[in-house]
């Protein structure tokens, strides 16, 4: 049996790598590719596809986000691979809580990757391990949704007054907002705040 994949990356180079490397396997066959997960639900309906292999961080549609409308399109019966260049227990978190059953590092041997796939198509899961022993350790996301908004703007460098604006928020509200996540990160300024929220893969 063959398992028919979707892969969605906006590195051009490291899709095409991917697919030519996962077209090797005698069982695995890239069916479409994306350079972000814009119109990945109907993909995987007109491309008869079993495995979407979606990038994080990516324009337009995130990973994150394109791994909640397959699952609402298609509950478990697509399975979602991440693959990724941050390895960030946050992200593995997210995406997890998200729907996908697999989150793995681009680095990973091909070898691993493409077991990777076998194990999420058949109802497994396949987590990189050194990256679920950190996200055990880091614990649970701190940041409600209002937080995380004002904080990637705040990654700009923009002021309160702008985040407020592009946020939809007043300038008490976003102020409010950004003393409560600097508290919850331990940091000294919405700056510190946005960076380790980033880091960590909160964002």
């Amino acid at each position: 049996m063959t398992i028919r994949l979707l892969l969605a990356d906006d590195q051009h180079l490291v899709r095409a790598g991917l697919a030519a490397l996962l077209n090797l396997e005698p069982d695995l066959q890239v069916v479409q590719q994306l350079p972000d997960g814009t119109g990945v639900v109907e993909a995987i309906a007109q491309h008869a596809v079993d495995v979407a292999v979606l990038d994080i961080e990516m324009p337009e549609v995130d990973g994150i986000t394109a791994t909640q409308q397959i699952f609402e399109a298609y509950g478990d019966d697509i399975a979602v691979l991440i693959l990724t260049t941050f390895g960030r227990a946050g992200y593995l978190q997210r995406t997890m809580a998200a729907g996908a059953r697999g989150f793995m590092v681009k680095d990973a041997p091909a070898e691993q990757l493409a077991e990777a796939i076998r194990t999420v198509h058949s109802g497994g899961r396949a987590v990189d391990p050194t990256l679920a022993a950190e996200a055990l350790s880091a614990g649970t996301n701190p940041l409600t949704d209002r937080e995380r908004d004002v904080l990637k703007v705040a990654l700009t460098g923009a002021s309160v007054k702008d985040i407020a604006a592009r946020v939809h928020l007043s300038t008490g509200t976003v102020r409010n907002h950004l003393s409560a996540a600097i508290g919850k990160t331990h940091t000294a300024n919405r700056t510190e705040a946005a960076r380790m929220a980033q880091s960590n893969g909160w964002l």
